[in-house]
């Protein structure tokens, strides 16, 4: 992984700030900001919508040096969430996705060719993990139930909160900076892909996963919430005329969740493809046929029958024409 590297490591948190005032999050907690934004600081997203709990979770995170693993469905917004505290706090942040290309010599380091005063030299050159470590860095590793077992014991060595990092290439030993931060977001909290939605996931080392100081959980939005994201999202469907509408997505999605914990549905619509929905409404002015080209033709055709008595039952109108 290549980035830019301009020295960050002189940044440091240069105020305080209450989480009532930026969150707006009825809590006394005060929280450490920069004043001065860096490249790697993400962009304010000013439609997204925070969870308390998880909020406050990710913010223990910050100002306390707290290992913070959030679990949840996928669409719920885990790495958003994390990346929206973030952006509010100019925290410097790099999202890692531990898929199954990510290696060890991706994460630590390996020796390059490098060109010198026009002579090809071979010099090591930081991986990820020793990278962020030696900076005001919060470290987010994506999808953290994926990641391939070697991998995975590389970060175990980091997760103790002033746990020192070695390079044995090197032989040189990584002291944290005070300010680095590790997050991770996982669908299945190390538990495997036990009802086949997540394909991948892999159960995790117990005592790995023993390290996280904090383990949040971010469920789906309450409808309202959810409507007004959608609505926020897609500025089309924004006005007071559209909010039946919304509501009645919103609701279609919900029927799906609940299919989906009862065992008849073998996926569900996530807020992400509710979103999908609204803006492909906006493309074809159709919400049937929106519908079926953003959830129902990701189904298991024996289950697109339900998905139907479920629009029938939120629209009073039939999901694919009869005519």
């Amino acid at each position: 992984m290549t980035l830019n590297t301009p020295d960050i490591a002189a940044l440091a948190p240069d105020r305080l700030v209450g989480v009532r005032e930026l969150f707006g999050i009825d809590s006394d907690m005060k929280v450490a900001c920069f004043s001065q934004r860096d490249e790697h600081v993400p962009e304010v997203d000013e439609a997204y919508r925070f969870n308390r709990d998880v909020t406050l979770a990710i913010l223990a995170g910050f100002t306390r040096n707290r290992r913070v693993l959030v679990q949840g469905l996928h669409g719920t917004g885990k790495s958003t969430h994390i990346e929206q505290v973030a952006a509010r706090l100019n925290w410097p942040c790099v999202r890692v996705n531990l898929d199954g290309h990510i290696s060890r010599l991706d994460l630590v380091g390996r020796d390059a060719v490098v060109l010198r005063e026009g002579q090809q030299v071979t010099e090591f050159q930081e991986g990820i993990v020793p990278w962020a470590l030696q900076r005001p860095v919060a470290l987010i590793f994506d999808e953290y139930d994926a990641g391939r077992p070697d991998v995975m014991f590389v970060i175990q060595r980091i997760l103790e909160r002033d746990g020192k990092f070695t390079l044995l290439d090197q032989n040189r030993v990584i002291v944290p900076h005070a300010q680095f931060r590790l997050f991770a977001t996982a669908n299945t909290v190390g538990l495997g892909n036990l009802n086949g939605m997540y394909h991948g996931a892999q159960r995790l080392n117990h005592a790995q996963v023993d390290r996280w100081n904090i383990v949040a959980t971010l469920n789906y939005l309450s409808p309202q919430e959810e409507a007004a994201i959608v609505a926020a999202r897609v500025p089309s469907l924004a006005g007071p005329e559209h909010a039946a509408l919304l509501q009645q997505m919103v609701a279609l999605a919900g029927l799906t969740r609940k299919g989906f914990e009862a065992g008849d549905l073998s996926t569900l619509m996530s807020p992400r493809t509710v979103i999908t929905w609204a803006e492909n409404l906006e493309i074809f002015k159709d919400t049937a046929l929106a519908l079926r080209l953003s959830f129902v033709n990701k189904c298991d055709e024996a289950e697109r029958p339900l998905v139907a008595e479920y629009y029938q039952r939120c629209f009073d109108a039939e999901l694919i024409s009869k005519d």
